[in-house]
């Protein structure tokens, strides 16, 4: 699909990180830009800077787990500009959950599957049948992550799980565009190919009551700024993947037609061919074993 001047893009979870760089990237391209995003204060900020730049911007507050929300977003999207040509659905959040699996509290794995998950079904279900309606070249843009569109994290399992249910849910989609000969295509993104600043590390300022802890944090939340500092300490150093490069690699990946949008990187592919192994030999996952606690 070649990106052109007057198209329009659709991108969730928008007002920070790798949602603002996507938008800011299409926008830049001459794009019409519809953002969404949970957080009011920061959405209104993201769509001024983006006007002062001269797009033509709309912006909407929504919870992607809200399936009504996501619908509206639909409606008033086609309203502002008449078409959608690309959709990002890129809102995530971290559970916070802590200890072993069978410690967690349901409310964590619940929040995260209704923003990672459902907030992905939603975006394809409101957008996709008029994307393919309009008849015009369009693009769906999924948001994973290595951690459980490759291989899970343990100590992060909750979000693994939902990251692989995202990658699972954009090859079916992908087949089924392919089945009804759409023109419209799909991908799933890999953020990286080193650590973003996005504000994943703070999800839980927007957690929604419905789904609050029943009981208190046995460690407090720490920022990526804190985490950075304790691996600095450790003898760790950290690399970073601006996100403006990231917004980058996804506009190549659609104007390329590519399904795997996943920076080249030799941890991932030791990853991949580690857990490929694994599965091929009937073998126990290995590849964990670095990840274990114990």
């Amino acid at each position: 699909m070649e990106l052109r001047e007057g198209q329009v893009a659709v991108v969730t979870g928008a007002a920070s990180g790798i949602g603002l760089a996507m938008a800011r990237r299409f926008a830049a391209q001459g794009l019409k830009v519809v953002l969404a995003d949970v957080e009011e204060s920061a959405l209104e900020k993201a769509a001024a800077g983006l006007r002062e730049d001269g797009a033509s911007v709309h912006a909407r507050v929504v919870d992607v787990g809200s399936r009504e929300q996501v619908f509206a977003l639909a409606d008033t999207a086609y309203e502002k500009f008449g078409a959608v040509h690309v959709l990002c659905n890129n809102a995530g959040v971290g559970s916070g959950a802590e200890g072993r699996m069978w410690e967690h509290e349901p409310n964590d794995w619940k929040w995260a599957f209704e923003v990672n998950v459902w907030g992905v079904f939603h975006g394809i279900q409101a957008f996709v049948p008029r994307m393919i309606a309009g008849g015009e070249p369009g693009h769906v843009v999924n948001t994973s992550s290595g951690d459980g569109g490759i291989a899970p994290l343990p100590t992060a399992s909750v979000y693994a799980v939902t990251k692989a249910a995202v990658v699972t849910m954009t090859e079916s989609l992908y087949a089924h565009l392919k089945a009804e000969h759409a023109r419209v295509g799909a991908s799933v993104l890999f953020p990286g190919p080193h650590m973003l600043r996005t504000g994943l590390w703070e999800s839980h300022r927007n957690r929604p009551d419905r789904y609050a802890k029943s009981r208190p944090r046995r460690t407090p939340y720490r920022s990526l700024d804190q985490w950075e500092t304790a691996m600095k300490e450790a003898g760790q150093e950290v690399e970073f993947t601006p996100v403006e490069q990231v917004a980058d690699f996804v506009a190549q990946g659609i104007a390329a037609g590519r399904f795997w949008l996943l920076p080249e990187s030799e941890h991932s592919d030791r990853q991949i061919k580690a857990r490929s192994r694994s599965m091929l030999d009937r073998a126990d996952p290995s590849y964990l074993e670095n990840f274990i606690l114990d």
